[in-house]
């Protein structure tokens, strides 16, 4: 039997790109509001972000211009098709509830008997609302918990933590949960993570180094966020001498643009000596890397699986999730971007660090930085 791929109207791809790219719910929340495959909701929101420049260029196109726009138009639907035909073989695998997410019940030519058939599942299944499995989400907040507290768990410890705690759980179960939070236990070992070929992995810069002022050292770094359905990213860049946040980003993917808009926040403040992260491929996209380069800031990257050579940022996510995140529960997107934006404001102007003389990250990265200015 042929197959054939759900068709969405470019009215409902564009709502759901928009709604994805205010980034007021997860990527979970909207397939399940809009039954649409996450995958192709992170992808329409691509497609937006690039093609947005494109309205706002106000220039008019000679038939030449119009052309060449055209041959790029039937260039790309060729890709596309391909990359369709690809996802159409896919799909046989998916199993149904993932199936059932990619029906359009609103779809003007294909109807939900068609929509069922061609996707070999039955009607009845159309009428099955996919939940979070409340079990599964009381786990994955025990497992944030534990992990923040001992990163350097791995499955095996973790589990048996749980067990203790009253939840027998098998390490099977434990690592598709933590595969789904993108958590790992941090500490040496072989394979951890394949960078892009293309990507290029800089040396850690770091070791035996003395840093004594602001602006010296930035690093950057990403945390899961849990919610009461789904979870979010949290992007942040911070000074390593004052430990002041000098900025933030939230996010419902692991794409690497949140990452980019976070450090171009943070450069309109200043601009470090060393940048130094981790070997993510966020941070070892050249996207990302292209920015320090042209701003001539030495790149420092971790060795894998070691965290104390981003010791700081750690510290900041560990006193982020249990003076904050934990305290509050937050329900949605726009719940985390709140608490974690008043969070971020009181760690930098209100409380004191032991380490830094009980001054505030605030008083230590400007009130420095002022001093340098007048010798």
């Amino acid at each position: 039997m042929s197959t054939m791929r759900t068709k969405h109207a470019p009215s409902f791809k564009a709502k759901v790109a928009l709604e994805a790219y205010k980034e007021e719910k997860t990527s979970s929340e909207l397939a399940g509001l809009y039954q649409v495959h996450p995958g192709l909701i992170r992808n329409w929101k691509t497609l937006l972000v690039k093609g947005a420049p494109g309205l706002f260029n106000g220039k008019g196109h000679s038939d030449k211009d119009q052309e060449k726009l055209i041959e790029e138009l039937y260039r790309q639907i060729g890709q596309l098709k391909v990359e369709l035909d690809w996802l159409k073989k896919k799909v046989w695998t998916y199993p149904m509830r993932r199936k059932v997410m990619l029906i359009d019940r609103n779809h003007e030519m294909i109807s939900l008997t068609r929509q069922a058939e061609l996707l070999g599942i039955s009607r009845s299944s159309l009428y099955y609302e996919p939940v979070i499995d409340p079990y599964d989400d009381l786990l994955m907040r025990l497992i944030d918990e534990i992990y923040t507290k001992m990163p350097f768990y791995g499955s095996r410890r973790i589990a048996e933590a749980l067990t203790r705690m009253g939840h027998a759980v098998g390490r099977k179960r434990t690592q598709r949960l933590m595969r789904t939070m993108g958590i790992e236990a941090i500490y040496p070992k072989p394979n951890l993570s394949k960078p892009h070929p293309e990507h290029v992995i800089y040396p850690y810069l770091l070791r035996d180094a003395l840093i004594d002022r602001p602006d010296h050292v930035w690093s950057s770094d990403i945390t899961y966020i849990r919610l009461a359905q789904g979870f979010v990213y949290l992007a942040a860049v911070m000074d390593w001498h004052s430990r002041y946040v000098l900025s933030w980003e939230l996010s419902t993917t692991m794409e690497a643009d949140f990452c980019i808009r976070a450090l171009e926040r943070a450069l309109a403040l200043g601009k470090p000596d060393i940048f130094n992260t981790d070997q993510g491929s966020q941070f070892t996209s050249r996207d990302f890397t292209n920015i320090l380069l042209n701003e001539a800031i030495l790149i420092s990257m971790d060795g894998k699986g070691r965290a104390m050579d981003n010791i700081f940022i750690e510290r900041l996510w560990r006193s982020l999730k249990y003076d904050e995140v934990y305290i509050h529960d937050y329900h949605t997107v726009r719940d985390a971007r709140r608490g974690i934006g008043n969070y971020f404001s009181l760690y930098n102007n209100e409380r004191l660090h032991q380490s830094l003389n009980y001054m505030t990250p605030a008083e230590v990265y400007f009130g420095k930085r002022q001093q340098s200015l007048w010798k």
